[in-house]
């Protein structure tokens, strides 16, 4: 380890932690039917094994930023890790669904803590021009531990007990803890900050809502249920008042005045349909898949660990663009081969081949991976450093609330348009066809109309001029 530079010990100690959490959600997603059987319970009160990771998650993530600058970001990541073990533990040791949902509860705040903390830990690290390969190269979990993970629960689910589901977990959050001890350093503490806890009520309630009905609003039913209809509005209504009172305040919780900055509020639009295109494909792929053309499992890991991989690449291969040129030449050539080739999936056939799609979905994959983590490095180097905690927090934030949005509105697409299809053309597999290549025609559409936004975009040398204008 005393050959690798300080600044790289910090990404591989932040590594440890991401790339678990992340494993972890997309472990479960292959072993709910077994979780169904083994508790006698039914599909909606199983998924909120997944539902309620994300709405916690969503609720803690805003407070995060205040959280690092009050008490140090290191000991707030280092402390996510501990509870991300106990809920860990917890959920192993748990005798019944009830407990494994509050466990799941307990992984999903500590994910809360870590993610933005995470990003700001990276850029305290790195000087604004070598960013954007830093970030890039902790942006590989997030694109290979979804990938990987579904892979990885059907091995554990099928060959050992559900326990080690979470026992996988331990050893690598134990490592996690152990690499941030030594090799983080401490961040300056501002003691005199004070919390802002009606900000914090009414944005923890406002996004929790939000998130709450979007993890449940799997049918359009449920989605236009009087309950759902109601949190969406109070969720809503909470969030306009949060940044009204927010602007009024003189230590507020989130300081929204960096939304007044282009390339930040720009950034948080291209991620946030990258995030879009990212889980369209997630959730369509697995169908078009299995649903259409008969394939298995098997087929489907593979459909997306090359992806996973050729977007790490890419990825890393962004960030370099990004610190050497600057996001122009990176995040619009990516939003548009990402958009590009997911229209390229709206075209397939009942002849198209298992081979064509994998190709397709590489080659997107390749420009996920230079127009999401490039636009986020471009974004946060435009804010202060001071004030990159709390940018994180928000871009976290935004990026969990559109990426529900986006699994809840393609799932929906894909029920009631295959179902108006059916009885118009009583071919189950050809309206199923067609109504996942509409889904992806939308989601390629929605990524190409970012693509004249993402030229907004300045990079560092360019905030620097700006600045030394304002400075003279």
């Amino acid at each position: 380890m005393s050959k690798i530079h300080q600044k790289w010990l910090v990404v591989i100690s932040v590594l440890f932690g991401t790339f678990t959490v992340i494993l972890n959600n997309s472990m479960l997603n292959p072993t709910l039917p077994r979780f169904m059987e083994m508790f006698d319970a039914d599909a909606v009160a199983v998924s909120w094994m997944l539902t309620i990771f994300m709405v916690a998650m969503g609720m803690v993530m805003p407070v995060t930023g205040f959280l690092g600058d009050r008490f140090g970001k290191k000991q707030i990541y280092i402390t996510g890790l501990v509870i991300f073990l106990l809920g860990s533990i917890s959920g192993a040791l748990a005798s019944s669904l009830p407990m494994i949902i509050i466990s799941r509860a307990i992984q999903g705040m500590a994910g809360g803590l870590m993610m933005p903390i995470a990003m700001a830990l990276i850029f305290q690290a790195f000087p604004r021009h070598e960013r954007g390969v830093a970030v890039g190269t902790y942006g590989v979990a997030a694109m290979v531990a979804p990938a990987i993970g579904p892979t990885v629960g059907g091995v554990v689910i099928e060959f050992f007990r559900w326990e080690f589901l979470f026992l996988f977990n331990i050893p690598f959050a134990i490592a996690g803890i152990l690499f941030c001890i030594r090799y983080l350093k401490p961040t300056e503490k501002n003691l005199n900050l004070k919390f802002d806890v009606i900000g914090f009520i009414l944005i923890t309630l406002g996004v929790g809502s939000i998130l709450f009905a979007l993890g449940r609003g799997s049918t359009l039913e449920l989605l236009l249920s009087p309950l759902s209809i109601t949190l969406l509005a109070i969720g809503a209504i909470l969030i306009v008042i949060f940044v009204k009172y927010e602007n009024t305040q003189e230590q507020p919780l989130l300081n929204l005045s960096i939304f007044k900055i282009p390339t930040y509020s720009v950034s948080i639009v291209v991620t946030a349909s990258a995030s879009i295109g990212l889980f369209s494909g997630i959730f369509l792929l697995p169908l078009l898949i299995q649903n259409v053309y008969g394939l298995g499992e098997i087929e489907t890991g593979l459909l997306f660990l090359p992806a996973a991989l050729m977007s790490g690449v890419f990825m890393t291969l962004g960030g370099k663009i990004l610190d050497k040129k600057g996001p122009k030449y990176v995040v619009p050539v990516g939003l548009f081969i990402l958009g590009s080739f997911t229209l390229a999936l709206g075209f397939n056939t009942l002849s198209t081949s298992f081979w064509f799609i994998l190709i397709i979905n590489v080659i997107r994959s390749a420009g996920l991976g230079m127009c999401n983590m490039p636009a986020t490095t471009a974004g946060m180097n435009a804010i202060p450093d001071q004030q990159v905690a709390q940018g994180s927090a928000m871009n976290n934030v935004i990026r969990q609330i559109f990426s529900s949005f986006g699994i809840v509105f393609f799932s929906i697409y894909y029920e009631v348009r295959r179902a108006q299809l059916f009885t118009l053309n009583t071919d189950m597999q050809a309206a199923t066809l067609k109504a996942l290549n509409e889904a992806f025609l939308i989601a390629g559409i929605v990524i190409l109309l970012v693509v004249p936004l993402s030229f907004v975009l300045k990079g560092t040398k360019e905030l620097s001029e700006v600045e030394e204008e304002k400075a003279s």
